[in-house]
């Protein structure tokens, strides 16, 4: 099942990398950016125009100079207004073309570190889930494992007056032998030998094996039982231990 679950995971999270990476992809080659690359090459285009059209107007200034005709004349004055023409647009298109790159570039900024973090989300929320799965794991093999050095059944405690004593208000102190415990966790015996319990139930513990399970009675059982499931108590209503 736990198998089953971590490749459904891992699907997903290939999923989600897919989901971030192809939108950065298209990115790259989206109409924006294209129309800005577009500007940028008419405006490279252009500024070769001027340059041409600047040679043109020199070369006619230098033929008008050995000539004083009209046909000259005119045709000086022409490319003198189509290289001012030419400047202008030059100048305009490329105050365009600049201001739709620092677009792009702004654009791409937001959305990359708006995937990006996208793609951490989608990292820590799997290594998060894969977390709590191993969590969920190690908790069944705790529960699943019962002490083996140990015997599977307890004998019954017997009463001994020198061990317990109870003050004018019924409540119930400990020595050195045991220790008395409240179960802040319920947990359902699964095998001969555990010990059921129920939250707030006050439990007699005789020895702390090493391997986190405990030995103890409640309610006239003897058993086995996690120790992190109980809470040592310094006293108990002695009600609740007979």
């Amino acid at each position: 099942m736990i198998l089953f679950c971590s490749v459904g995971d891992a699907l997903d999270h290939w999923a989600t990398q897919l989901e971030v990476a192809e939108p950065l992809r298209a990115q790259i080659t989206g109409a924006p950016l294209e129309d800005a690359r577009h500007l940028t090459h008419r405006y490279d285009k252009l500024r070769q125009e001027v340059e041409a059209q600047v040679a043109e107007v020199l070369r006619r200034r230098l033929k008008s100079r050995g000539s004083v005709s009209a046909e000259s004349s005119v045709k000086l004055q022409n490319a003198e207004a189509r290289l001012t023409e030419l400047k202008s647009t030059t100048v305009a298109l490329g105050r365009e073309a600049t201001a739709a790159m620092l677009s792009v570039e702004e654009h791409q900024q937001q959305m990359t570190f708006h995937k990006l973090c996208t793609m951490v989300d989608a990292e820590r929320s799997y290594h998060q889930h894969a977390l709590a799965i191993l969590d969920k794991l190690h908790s069944e093999m705790i529960l699943e494992k019962l002490p083996k050095e140990f015997s599977s059944q307890s004998e019954k405690m017997d009463p001994d007056t020198n061990s317990n004593r109870s003050d004018d208000h019924g409540q119930l102190y400990q020595d050195d032998t045991f220790f008395i415990a409240r179960a802040i966790h319920p947990f359902d015996a699964q095998a001969d030998g555990e010990l059921n319990l129920a939250i707030d139930d006050y439990v007699v513990v005789r020895q702390v094996g090493p391997n986190g399970w405990s030995e103890g009675e409640c309610n006239g059982k003897a058993g086995w039982f996690p120790s992190a499931y109980i809470e040592r108590q310094e006293k108990a209503p002695s009600a609740k231990l007979m």
